[in-house]
């Protein structure tokens, strides 16, 4: 199997063939492409006998017309395909699933009946459904293989300022990847010239070591931050969940000296509302200060979840600043999240803010630099996914990554470098350099598959809370960390009481946790806790480590049945190897040291 070049699709725009590549001032329909290949990539990193290649391209308008542009893409046709073709799709965001797909067998997500609008835009750089009946969809990068075991890895060289999707279907040629820049109908200035992100190829040589030069390639030209040492903290949302309160934070907070975190953070259930951050509500009574000096005073450093991008309907920030929210087409203010125990006036819905505007960026600016200064120097940062959807955006000249990032980069910008920022239910390749880990996969839960009387969505279970989901996601972005950022694969599950996880299931989860080298976080009841849970979380911290150091010095945990089946049932690090009977969460780890 191999890819050979073909042309550029642009909606709208047509076929523009490779072998005439229009030039700013030509006329032609308003917009001029460039491609150019820039030879090998991946330098003394690539595997041996491995083959790279590198194209730049770019996009320029051409006259006065104010068109909107959704995307442009290179275009290679598949050749030479030896048996089935087979898909490692990479999900969007932090919850997005990664999976194995056989093209002509398995269908996008978006075709499945009854998908909703809002999770696909939740899940998808482009929210659309598929226009074409059998394309597989990959976001950032994918893998092809087919029966001669040769794999190719395309990907994009970066993601801040635009989305990059591998769309795998049938075309008038035959089999054909489609490389698209997602720009999400933005609107160029005259005569603006933008560089699109570098797509980069690699085939020959082990999948792992193929992803392995992508992300170390990938970090090193977007400047990763990955310099943050091993984090072990507790947080209260899998126990408390909306109901916490300063009491339970207190009582764990005391637990906690027997406990070896050196983090300890607050979760969702403080604020007045979403979006009123710096105010908390009646079962927070002493107020975010007071709560940051009793974590410090205990020797931990104080943490604090936020939904930054997103503002409840009836929160102060929204009635006093109604021209920070982002519009839908309808002129109202863009629906992008629904979660009902957050309540907001509508039943759960939520607002985003327009991180066009510049008075936005300056007020997330001003609430990191506020939390940071009452003593919070670690940062969770939720439901960044908000500023990427379908809307009328104040300024239409940002991309959709555009939107994120900029966004992110007020944040950091409030908070200094030496913040520990997390990323959560972030689309991951805008987050490249600004922060310092990112969750990895969907929520954990207190049952390893998803329970049978949890309403499913349709197509996008897999981003439900399920332990068995974030065991996927631990093993299919493991190459991810260290390279790109720390890994947080999300909280051990080592609760006996109030919970469907099988003893040998929650210490495979933590085994699992261990063996990927990611941040080792918990979640429950402190009191609750006894000596076996206590030598489980030991064990994870103990091969955590391990693996961590491993992955500083450029060996980071893999999977190596990635291709072989949908989703693996094998991790393995420097610490040893973890295989996993996926139907109940059994497992058997073998050590290596």
């Amino acid at each position: 199997m191999r890819l050979s070049i073909d042309r550029i699709e642009m909606p709208g725009f047509g076929l523009i063939p490779l072998s005439r590549r229009p030039t700013p001032g030509d006329g032609t329909d308003g917009f001029a492409f460039g491609v150019t290949a820039e030879g090998e990539w991946g330098g003394d990193q690539l595997p041996a006998g491995a083959e790279s290649d590198r194209g730049s391209w770019w996009i320029a308008r051409d006259d006065s017309r104010l068109l909107p542009v959704r995307s442009v893409s290179l275009v290679f046709r598949v050749v030479d395909v030896a048996g089935p073709l087979r898909m490692f799709r990479h999900g969007y965001q932090s919850w997005s699933p990664s999976d194995v797909a056989v093209f002509g067998r398995d269908r996008d997500r978006s075709l499945a009946p009854g998908s909703i609008e809002m999770i696909r835009a939740i899940n998808q750089a482009d929210q659309r459904i598929v226009e074409v009946d059998d394309e597989l969809r990959s976001e950032w990068l994918t893998v092809l293989v087919d029966d001669s075991d040769t794999p190719i890895l395309v990907g994009f060289a970066n993601g801040k300022n635009h989305d990059g999707t591998m769309r795998l279907r049938t075309g008038p040629t035959g089999t054909e990847l489609w490389c698209e820049a997602f720009l999400g109908d933005v609107i160029f200035a005259e005569g603006e010239r933008r560089e699109l992100h570098d797509v980069l190829i690699v085939s020959g040589g082990s999948v792992d070591a193929l992803l392995s030069t992508w992300a170390s390639t990938v970090g090193s030209l977007g400047g990763a931050r990955v310099g943050a040492g091993h984090q072990v903290g507790w947080c209260s949302w899998y126990h408390y969940f909306h109901d916490v309160n300063e009491q339970d934070i207190n009582s764990n907070l005391q637990h906690a000296d027997e406990w070896p975190f050196d983090v300890f953070q607050v979760d969702d259930g403080f604020q007045s509302a979403i979006g009123d951050w710096l105010t908390t509500n009646a079962k927070f009574p002493s107020g975010l200060e007071s709560m940051a000096a009793k974590i410090s005073g205990r020797g931990r450093r104080p943490g604090l979840w936020l939904a930054p991008f997103l503002v409840a309907p009836d929160s102060v920030v929204a009635a006093e600043h109604p021209e920070w929210l982002a519009r839908g087409f309808d002129g109202e203010p863009l629906l992008n999240m629904f979660n009902a125990p957050w309540g907001g006036g509508m039943g759960g819905l939520m607002f985003g803010l327009d991180t066009t505007v510049p008075e936005v960026r300056e007020h997330l600016r001003q609430l990191a630099s506020t939390v940071v200064a009452m003593g919070y120097t670690y940062l969770k940062l939720d439901f960044t996914f908000s500023p990427s959807f379908d809307g009328e955006w104040s300024d239409r000249s940002f991309t959709p990554a555009q939107r994120v990032r900029a966004g992110f980069g007020a944040l950091r910008a409030g908070a200094g470098s030496d913040t520990f920022l997390l990323g959560c239910g972030v689309p991951l390749s805008h987050s490249v350099g600004v922060v310092d880990a990112n969750r990895i996969g969907a929520d954990v839960a207190p049952s390893w598959s998803l329970r049978s009387d949890v309403p499913m969505l349709s197509g996008y279970a897999e981003t439900q809370p399920a332990t068995r989901h974030a065991w996927s996601a631990a093993a299919t972005r493991s190459f991810m960390h260290r390279r790109l950022w720390l890994n947080d694969p999300d909280c051990l599950m080592l609760r006996s009481e109030q919970t469907d996880l099988t003893p040998q299931a929650a210490r495979t989860w933590a085994q699992a946790v261990g063996v990927s080298g990611g941040m080792v976080l918990v979640s429950d009841d402190l009191s609750l806790l006894g000596s076996s849970a206590r030598s489980v979380l030991e064990e994870a911290i103990f091969l955590s480590r391990i693996a961590d150091e491993a992955a500083i010095r450029g060996e980071v945990a893999v999977s190596s049945d990635l291709l072989e089946g949908p989703e693996p049932t094998r991790l393995a690090s420097p610490v040893g190897e973890l295989r996993v009977d996926l139907s109940d969460g059994t497992s058997d780890f073998t050590p290596i040291r």
